[in-house]
């Protein structure tokens, strides 16, 4: 039983299960037949638009620094002790974090 902790064996093991598992949902599956109502976007009833909407980066971008300051601040706060220097770095933190929301 030892030998199933060991990450080979164990993703072995987990590829063999997914091919059995897969392979008898296949069988259970209906045989597609393709129509213009499957390949035809869906929502909710409600006609497509007529042009495409193309969001851009610029609020993941925002959101991606927000998170990467934060996390990368907690890590080096955590990683000190309860110094002065550790209370400025916070409050320069804060700082950025105030800056990166009000845009």
């Amino acid at each position: 039983m030892e030998a199933l902790t060991y990450a080979p064996i164990a993703f072995g093991l987990y590829v063999v299960l997914v091919a059995v598992l897969s392979g008898m949902a296949r069988n259970l599956a209906s045989t597609a037949r393709p129509t213009a109502l499957k390949s035809s976007s869906y929502a909710s009833g409600e006609a497509a638009p007529g042009s495409p909407n193309a969001p851009g980066y610029r609020q993941f971008f925002t959101v991606a620094l927000f998170f990467a300051v934060l996390h990368l601040g907690v890590l080096m706060a955590g990683s000190g002790g309860l110094t002065l220097v550790n209370a400025a770095y916070l409050g320069g933190l804060i700082l950025a974090l105030v800056a990166l929301i009000l845009g």
